[in-house]
């Protein structure tokens, strides 16, 4: 068993994460030892590490409790396959719009040949009515 500080520690997931967490429902409620302090086992540790990844490639909270099974049941691997085929299709779709964001800035700022004018081309580019 291993207190919450030390779990913090083994996962880099802050303690008010971990509370938080335990709050919504996607960590089960601790133990707590005769202190009143929160212990974790082994299955916990590596629940709030799989929490963790998923929430660093950016799937949903509800994408996390469908993966869990928290909510109905365990997912069949085609289940899970789906899940993560629409979150990847999700990024796909951003990182489109953050290309597409990219060349609008970089066209904007093409108009600016010198920095020592009154009237600044971005500003006046990003002034404008479409």
């Amino acid at each position: 068993m291993i207190k919450i500080g030390e779990l913090s520690a083994k996962t880099g997931v802050k303690i008010e994460t971990i509370r938080y967490f335990e709050t919504i429902g996607l960590m089960p409620e601790a133990q707590r030892k005769s202190s009143g302090h929160r212990v974790y086992d082994e299955a916990q540790l590596r629940r709030l590490i799989f929490i963790s990844r998923c929430r660093v490639l950016g799937f949903s909270q509800a994408d996390i409790r469908s993966l869990l099974g928290i909510d109905d049941h365990s997912p069949s691997c085609d289940e899970v396959l789906a899940i993560t085929s629409h979150h990847r299709k999700t990024i796909k779709s951003k990182i489109a719009d953050l290309r597409k964001l990219e060349r609008q800035l970089e066209t904007i700022s093409s108009a600016c040949l010198t920095n020592d004018t009154l009237d600044c081309p971005i500003i006046e580019s990003l002034s404008q009515i479409h």
